[in-house]
């Protein structure tokens, strides 16, 4: 057994983070649920662009009518023993070819560019609280963010 690497201070994690995110072709695990409280989770490619991340669906997907309807998912993103634990809330949902701004951004960093297909829509998510560990000697210190407001 190896001994975990020393814990990283909320500086060092914010860092960290803010890089994973901005990685091209990060894909996160993006949790949602139904009106009836069925959980639904998917692989689905994020782009992170001032401050949001953005992911592509089908307008008419699980995901976007349970993000629509309850505002709210949570997406994880990194290896289990590197995880970032996001809840967000939805800012706004856009046609894919609505918003030239947020299409360039999620072409330029997604792994796939779904302008041009019209049952698409981008929906744009503000952060509320952000989590980050790596080992359990992390676990103390893991929220990063709270209420939308970075604490490092």
């Amino acid at each position: 057994m190896t001994t975990p690497a020393p814990a990283r201070d909320r500086a060092t994690r914010k860092v960290d983070t803010l890089s994973m995110l901005a990685q091209p072709s990060v894909d996160a695990w993006v949790a949602t649920a139904s009106a009836m409280g069925e959980p639904h989770l998917v692989p689905l490619s994020l782009a992170w662009t001032a401050d949001r991340l953005v992911i592509a669906v089908e307008r008419g997907s699980a995901t976007a009518r349970n993000i629509d309807a309850s505002g709210t998912a949570r997406l994880a993103v990194g290896p289990t023993r590197d995880v970032v634990l996001i809840d967000a809330t939805l800012e706004r949902s856009v046609g894919v070819d609505d918003d030239a701004a947020i299409g360039r951004a999620y072409a330029a960093q997604a792994d796939w560019d779904p302008r041009g297909l019209t049952a698409y829509v981008f929906l744009v998510l503000r952060p509320l609280r952000v989590q980050a560990w790596r080992e359990s000697n992390e676990l103390r210190g893991r929220v990063l963010m709270r209420d939308g407001d970075w604490l490092a």
